[in-house]
Formats: structure tokens, sequence, C-alpha cells
């Protein structure tokens, strides 16, 4: 049995949820087809920066977010060990979209959107496992789905939203390429911590290559995440999973500079696990009828919380360029070309910030001296990653300004 839609999303996460909600209000057939049954807990990003909440706004996701799960943060501190604290941000005022931060427990966000989509309009399946993306004819996928066998479903276009891990990537012979360096993170979900609720709080120590950033998800619950150069792991404790870890990463945060009276009650309140955080992209996302959004297409560092903000811009150009088009493949064409474009912002800023503050190199150490101190003089050298992200200049001026270099 073969059924027709517009689009088909493969995953029925922020991306492929967002997307749905979004066509599906425009007047199109579109199918979300999600494996999981029930959104369980998993070290994820949970909270976007405040160009990504922008975003959110266009997308009408904002005020369903806020209400259902979401906990408004509008201060952003930082901690810089041995130089001067950056102290707070207000990001609300400093920020061009004058937003803060939006976080929320990921599974509950998860649950929203997928809601969302199908109280617009979109055909959404759970439990259905894609098993073949098929080429011939119209772009279309066969699928397994828990106790109605094996279908197959046609559309228009078929959009990869699978994640970091993707398969609709693999099947569709995109090329994959991959940072050689970068960070190793660890996260966990914790309850009792005596962190301040109404900020982001980032203690970043660069002589040991770590930072540790605290997300405040409200009602007492925190994301703790902690990141470590890959480079640095032989010399430094790295965080690590499971359960017999917890004292390691709350020492590891505590090394990265957090507040180790932050910790005296903690408690794990979900799994401890850490990853290769390094860059995954592929230069074009489109091809052929199929199109990947989301970290499918790119997925950032998440030492740096880009991830949700990146997909949901990813999301609102594909979602426009379809809207006000009838030839979607130049329309997925132009998608892929903003999305390198935006992409490569991040990739270039982060790299960039990674190198400052985290590389364990003796020349990195001596350029580091330096550079931050001047930083910590002239906020103005800084990179807005998280209020401006994708829009803030990564010319050769930038940077020579960042790395003390002018």
């Amino acid at each position: 049995m073969t059924e027709a839609y517009d689009v088909i999303t493969v995953g029925g996460g922020l991306a492929g949820a967002a997307l749905a909600k979004r066509l599906a209000e425009n007047g199109m057939r579109v199918l979300v087809l999600e494996r999981e049954v029930a959104f369980r807990d998993r070290v994820r990003g949970e909270q976007m920066h405040c160009w990504g909440v922008a975003e959110a706004r266009t997308l009408g996701l904002y005020e369903l977010l806020l209400e259902a799960c979401g906990h408004e943060v509008r201060y952003w501190s930082d901690q810089l060990v041995g130089f001067s604290e950056f102290g707070r941000r207000d990001l609300v005022k400093t920020s061009p979209h004058r937003a803060g931060s939006l976080n929320f427990y990921h599974p509950d966000m998860q649950a929203v959107v997928i809601g969302a989509a199908a109280s617009a309009g979109a055909t959404v399946r759970r439990g259905a496992r894609v098993v073949e993306l098929i080429s011939n004819g119209l772009p279309g996928v066969r699928v397994h789905e828990d106790g109605n066998g094996e279908r197959v479903y046609r559309a228009r276009l078929v959009v990869g939203a699978d994640g970091r891990n993707s398969v609709c990537r693999r099947w569709g012979g995109f090329h994959v390429e991959r940072d050689s360096e970068g960070m190793v993170i660890a996260g966990l979900l914790m309850e009792g911590l005596a962190a301040p609720e109404d900020r982001m709080s980032a203690s970043v120590n660069p002589r040991r290559s770590m930072i540790s950033l605290t997300v405040p998800l409200g009602a007492g619950r925190f994301r703790a995440y902690v990141s470590i150069h890959k480079d640095a792991i032989e010399s430094t404790a790295a965080p690590l999973s499971g359960e017999a870890n917890f004292p390691t990463f709350l020492t590891a945060s505590i090394t990265s500079g957090a507040p180790s009276k932050w910790y005296e009650a903690a408690r794990a309140a979900g799994p401890l696990a850490s990853y290769d955080a390094r860059d995954t992209w592929v230069s074009h996302p489109h091809r052929a009828g199929l199109v990947l959004i989301g970290d499918a297409a790119a997925s950032n560092d998440p030492s740096w919380g880009c991830g949700l903000s990146l997909t949901l811009r990813d999301v609102r150009v594909l979602a426009d360029k379809l809207i006000a088009s009838d030839d979607w493949s130049g329309a997925a064409d132009d998608y892929a070309e903003e999305h390198d474009r935006h992409y490569g912002v991040i990739h270039r800023l982060t790299g960039w910030a990674r190198a400052l503050f985290y590389h364990p190199s003796l020349v990195a150490a001596a350029v580091r001296e330096s550079a931050l101190t001047r930083l910590v003089a002239d906020r103005t050298r800084s990179l807005d990653i998280v209020g401006i992200g994708p829009d803030f200049p990564c010319d050769e001026t930038t940077r020579r300004r960042f790395f003390g270099e002018d």
C-alpha cells in the first residue's frame, strides 16, 4: 500500500515536527515518521539562544513551549578562571531580538512540538522505523510500523530530520565531514543543585581546557554540562558515563570553575553520558528530492549551545522557501545554500572560540594570556554567539580583534 504526501519528515523531534507544523498550517499534506513511541531522557540540548528564541517566535512555537514546559532565563553569567570575571549579561537588554534564553526539559519539548504538528493537520506516525529510502520515481520511504507491518509512503520531498547519526544522510549518499579536533562533552540532569535559576552560568577554565555550564530548567532542575578539549583529556580527569562516575563529573565541574558549594546537596536525576562533540556536517544538504535539516545536516559542537537554534533556523528557511515557490527542487537548493551560510558562520565562530579558550597547545597558551586580558578589558572584542549567532560578522577583522592581533 502506498500513500502520497507533499512532504515526509523522517524524525519527529524538534526539526521534523516544527517543519511539519509550519507546512501543515500552510495547507500542505505532511507525514511525520517518529520511531519512538514515547520520548525519553537523553543528554541533549535544552536551551535556545536569543536568536533561536526569535526563530521560535516566527514559527509560532515560543508561546506553546513557554506555557507547557519552558523556563525563561534573562541573564548569562560568565566566569573566566585565572582572569577577571566577565560578569552578568542582561540578554533581553543586549540582544537585538530583545530575548533571553528559553530552556526546557528535552522530552517535554519534543512532546509539545509533535503535538502542535498534529494539531496543525500533519499526520503523525509513532513507532515508525524507516528502513529504506526510495529514489526511483516520486521520492519515498519504506517504513516498518509497530502493529501495521511494512508500508511505503511517497512525497514531493523527503526531509531527513533524524539527528546527528542520520541514516537518511547515509542513504542519500551525502559526504559527511568532521572536524579533526574538538571537545568531549558530558551532561547530566540534576536536582538539589544550588546554582542560580535566573541565569545561564558558564565557568571557563582555559588553563585546564574546560568549561562547566549549568542550564536551569525550572522547578529546581538543571542540566549540567562539562566539556574538555579532547587533546587535554590525558592530563585532566575527563567526565565519563554511567552512575558510578557521578563523583568524577562533580569534580570536573568544580575543576572547570563552578563553585563547589553548588554541589553539596546535588543529586543525579537522569543518566550521565559523554560523547565526542566535534562538528559533523554535509555541504549543500539537498539531493534528488531529499533534504537534510537540523543535526542531520550539521551538528555543531554542543558545548556552544547552538544546536536547537540552528535547527529552527533550518526549519524556518526551508519552510519559507517551499511555501513561496512551486519549484521545490529550486527552493530546496536555495535552502541548502542558505544553510551552508548560516551554519558556516557558527562553525567558524565556535572554532575560533574553541581555539582561544580551550586548545591546550603551548602556542595557544602563549596567545591566550594576551588575548584574554584584552578581551576582558574590552568586551566588544567578544564573539556574540549567544545574542546574534549566525548574523554576527565573521570576517578577518573580527578574527584579528578576537585573538588580539590588531
